[in-house]
């Protein structure tokens, strides 16, 4: 009996505690609701309205002077007419108060006026940048493009006429930089904008794998945001500011979808005039927005995206334009940043000949940037140190000096012949370079060993040369049975960098005919072209960066392949003056000059 009248009383102690909690919530609720409605009645009697009545107000009010379009104005009205019904402690009420003041935000209809002065945009450009001639006549071309159709427009006097002529003008001006690192693809866009007198925005693509990342996500997650192409134009409150999509080619795609194809809509002229964001749910007018994307490497750029650009190659820069970059914009600034001035320091012709050759092996000029940094900071210790130092005149001597001794060596390229050794000439995504291919024979059983981490393409190049060497052997002075009883071992030094593509098979046979015939090759002569079994020579791409790079390296003498001519007007005049170039068709004249003597 005891037992059971303890479990009661413990039931109706329980029961007594839960309806005490009870009560206390709900009198602390009524006390808050008569708090709260306290405060709307002093609020009434001091002529303020409540927060939920004064957001309304305000939203209305910049909806009105937002200037939307019909679409998105109506969407905007339903959406505040929601908020005014909803209790300020909803959760949905904060969703919509967010997704209102995104639109009220958007610079809806605001642009900035061009600046279509030819002569300015010239200045502008050459101010910044030297060289890039290709680039900035484009710039130059939009530009009177854009002020030809507008004088025509006003001179039709038709209402609107001027918006659709600006819109079929745009379509096509979505250009893309392909080049290596540092020949200044970003800082050109940066020199657009201010040529156009343009507002200038940048996002950078690379490593973005989330196509949420550009078309926004949708309202029903928590913290959505639009995409980073509409934050970026509220950010810089006009609708047709430079857009610069950085390093297009980074971008890479999971289970979270392709942000590649996402871009695709952003970047095709007849589109992009309704692109659509998640988040607002309603179409933006991307049309007025001049976009310029940037890539390393053009191939890495999905065809889709690419066949909707406008592509312009900066290559590398020469021995002179680099010269002139570093004594107009490098040494400058960096003895700004430095706190020199020009009685404490002068870089020779022959000290900055010595960075350039000897201390960066780059197509851009980002390397020697640092190293002329280097030389400004050792010079700004002794000014500081040493209160009598005085001038100090920088040439090859004190280069080394401050730097150590150089990495490179002034020519990089083999300048004596020497059997079984051929320099080939490669593309690669920070430029050209130069290849040394070196082939050795031992007596085996014909065996074919190729080395240097050489791709599949490569590998089927030399595998091609080969057997054009077997098929020929008679005609090129070497022993018919030599792929019997002779092994070849062909290796690519600098074995830890990938290499491949089919435009090294012209000095690949050339390695292998000289180890075969104990002949050595012309010196200081480099060469590319694919080959087929049949001996002919194909034409290969990036010839404009391969000869740049055999030009730095001290190479004076290229074969080339006879389709490659018409890449010559690519060359810059300085460099085609001082090599000697000799267009071929077949192995058998590549193989002519090579090894003078044979047929």
């Amino acid at each position: 009996l005891v037992g059971i009248l303890v479990r009661e009383a413990e039931v109706l102690e329980l029961g007594q505690k839960i309806q005490n909690e009870a009560r206390s919530e709900i009198e602390k609720m009524q006390h808050e609701y008569f708090l709260r409605e306290q405060m709307k009645a002093i609020q009434r009697e001091l002529g303020e309205g409540d927060e939920q009545a004064a957001d309304v107000e305000d939203f209305r009010k910049r909806i009105d002077a937002a200037k939307m379009p019909e679409e998105a104005e109506k969407q905007a009205r339903r959406e505040l007419d929601r908020l005014s019904r909803l209790p300020t402690a909803a959760a949905e009420y904060g969703v919509i108060r967010t997704y209102l003041d995104w639109l009220v935000s958007l610079p809806w209809g605001n642009t900035t006026q061009d600046n279509l002065n030819i002569p300015h945009a010239r200045k502008v450009l050459d101010q910044d940048h030297y060289g890039l001639q290709d680039v900035k006549e484009r710039i130059l071309e939009f530009l009177a493009v854009r002020k030809l159709r507008m004088e025509r427009a006003t001179a039709l006097h038709r209402p609107g006429e001027t918006v659709d002529l600006i819109r079929r003008e745009r379509e096509g001006v979505i250009l893309c930089f392909v080049g290596p690192p540092g020949v200044g693809k970003t800082s050109l866009g940066q020199s657009i904008a201010r040529a156009l007198e343009r507002k200038f925005v940048r996002i950078s693509l690379g490593g973005i794998h989330d196509e949420a990342e550009i078309r926004g996500h949708r309202r029903t997650y928590i913290g959505a945001m639009p995409g980073r192409i509409v934050q970026a134009l509220r950010r810089v409150g006009t609708m047709n500011p430079v857009f610069m999509l950085d390093e297009i080619d980074k971008l890479s795609s999971d289970f979270r979808g392709d942000p590649g194809s996402a871009l695709l809509e952003v970047l095709d002229p007849a589109q992009n005039k309704m692109f659509s964001d998640h988040y607002l749910e309603v179409e933006f007018d991307l049309s007025e927005v001049f976009f310029i994307a940037t890539a390393n490497n053009e191939y890495d750029i999905p065809y889709a995206l690419h066949d909707r650009m406008e592509v312009v190659r900066l290559p590398g820069y020469t021995m002179h334009e680099k010269e002139q970059i570093a004594r107009l914009f490098l040494i400058p600034r960096q003895m700004t940043e430095c706190g020199l001035k020009a009685k404490h320091l002068e870089i020779t012709d022959a000290g900055l000949d010595t960075l350039i050759q000897r201390y960066t092996r780059e197509a851009g000029v980002r390397e020697l940037e640092r190293q002329i940094a280097n030389v400004c900071r050792k010079v700004a210790r002794k000014v500081v140190s040493d209160k009598k130092c005085g001038k100090q005149i920088v040439d090859s001597r004190l280069v080394t000096e401050f730097l150590g001794p150089p990495p490179y060596s002034a020519l990089r390229a083999e300048v004596l012949a020497q059997v079984g050794v051929a320099i080939g000439m490669a593309w690669t995504q920070s430029g050209g370079d130069i290849l040394t291919i070196e082939t050795s024979i031992m007596k085996g059983k014909g065996k074919l060993t190729l080395t240097g981490q050489l791709g599949n393409v490569m590998k089927e190049s030399a595998e091609a040369g080969y057997t054009f060497l077997r098929a020929n052997a008679k005609e090129l002075g070497i022993t018919p049975d030599f792929y019997k009883n002779m092994d070849v071992h062909v290796h690519v030094p600098e074995g830890a960098i990938p290499k491949d593509g089919p435009s090294a098979g012209v000095a690949l046979v050339t390695s292998m005919l000289s180890a075969l015939s104990d002949r050595p090759p012309r010196a200081a002569m480099s060469m590319t072209g694919e080959i087929t079994l049949r001996g002919r020579v194909l034409p290969v791409g990036g010839i404009k960066e391969k000869v740049l790079a055999a030009h730095r390296a001290g190479i004076r003498h290229i074969l080339l392949p006879k389709e490659n001519e018409k890449d010559f007007p690519d060359i810059p005049a300085e460099v085609r003056d001082e090599i000697q170039f000799t267009l071929v068709e077949e192995l058998s004249e590549v193989l002519a000059v090579a090894f003078p003597g044979v047929k």
